[in-house]
């Protein structure tokens, strides 16, 4: 990324003012205006369009100005676009190799996470997880989701990268590195959301950012930290949206997360899930709803996977098994069901009446 500035740079700016320099002494004041002209595009156009445009404009700028000074500053002005356009190549071919490199080391940081999904049940909670990237060719986008067991009980992540497919596999291998290294060791889950914020920041452009939950569960309780992501749901009798207490901003814009104490009762199952679940649209444009009785019923199929994937052939009916338009995780959380211990002596008192 820094060679590809680098090399912009040298096309946007060497180009068009070395050549308003020279035809600034060349011709009248306005031919260097003219010179200039390009470079408020270097933002939209790559290097060698933008010095393509540097000497389109002095060529202009040029025929303007006294017929003897015309020689000297196009070739003054083929030698600097030249040069120009052969350091933003060089740069380039370091950016794709350093892109390339990066891309083999982030694929080896997620091989893990790849081979190993997710167990069937983690303490006292059973998981199950349906996964579809945007795009096809993944296996992996911007979300990303991970358990671990802490001395208080799981501790459940689910985080949506700004951005889907392999642009945002940099910044979802960070989340999930930045997870396993502190979330078994800290307590507090908003304190976890404030020290995965501080070590993200290095690895978050200036427009980019990660939706953040954090559910602790303890028997018959979920303690869920929301940095704005989408609400889970709880299933039950009804379906409940769980809002936060208060909308916290996500990782990278400043969260301030308030945690949020909801009843777990027997039978109960809460839904995580990223927005491409309710951004998903038919063919009229309209989005998934999660507040529908097919829903509900779906929800409530006899095993926490029979439930996911009934939900998952809601939305391919909904969709029309169309693409989607971004990345979509699904994570069913299903508490045991505590069983009663026997009463003592009850045992020998059933064998004494055999």
């Amino acid at each position: 990324m820094v060679g590809a500035r680098y090399g912009r740079a040298a096309a946007a700016v060497l180009v068009p003012v070395a050549a308003a320099l020279l035809t600034l002494a060349a011709g009248p004041p306005f031919s260097a205006l003219l010179a200039l002209a390009p470079l408020p595009a270097a933002r939209w156009l790559s290097a060698r369009a933008t010095a393509a445009l540097g000497i389109a404009a002095v060529a202009v700028a040029v025929a303007t100005g006294p017929p003897g000074s015309a020689p000297e500053v196009a070739l003054l002005l083929s030698v600097a676009g030249v040069a120009a356009w052969a350091v933003a190549t060089a740069h380039t071919r370091v950016r794709d190799r350093r892109e390339l490199t990066d891309m083999s080391r982030l694929a080896e940081l997620l091989q893990d996470a790849l081979a190993r999904p997710l167990p069937e049940h983690v303490g006292h909670i059973g998981l199950a997880v349906h996964t579809r990237a945007a795009d096809p060719r993944a296996r992996l986008g911007g979300d990303v989701h991970d358990v671990v067991l802490t001395p208080g009980g799981p501790r459940l992540l689910l985080a949506d990268v700004r951005g889907h497919g392999p642009a945002a596999l940099r910044v979802a291998a960070a989340v999930l590195a930045a997870f396993r290294r502190t979330a078994a060791a800290e307590p507090d889950p908003v304190r976890l959301a404030g020290t995965l914020d501080e070590q993200l920041r290095p690895e978050l452009g200036p427009e980019d950012f990660v939706t953040l939950l954090l559910v602790d569960f303890r028997p018959g309780e979920a303690l869920i930290v929301n940095c704005g992501h989408p609400p889970p749901v709880r299933a039950g009798r009804r379906l409940r949206v769980l809002e936060p207490p208060e909308p916290s901003p996500p990782l990278g814009l400043h969260p301030a997360p308030r945690p949020h104490r909801v009843h777990l009762a027997p039978g109960e199952r809460l839904l995580l899930y990223t927005d491409g679940l309710t951004e998903a649209r038919d063919a009229g444009r309209t989005p998934f709803r999660l507040d529908t009785a097919e829903v509900h019923a779906a929800l409530a199929a006899p095993t926490a996977y029979e439930a996911v994937h009934a939900l998952a052939d809601l939305l391919d009916r909904h969709t029309g098994a169309a693409p989607l338009a971004d990345d979509l995780t699904c994570v069913l959380v299903q508490p045991a069901v505590p069983v009663p211990a026997p009463a003592p002596g009850t045992g020998t008192r059933a064998e004494g009446r055999r």
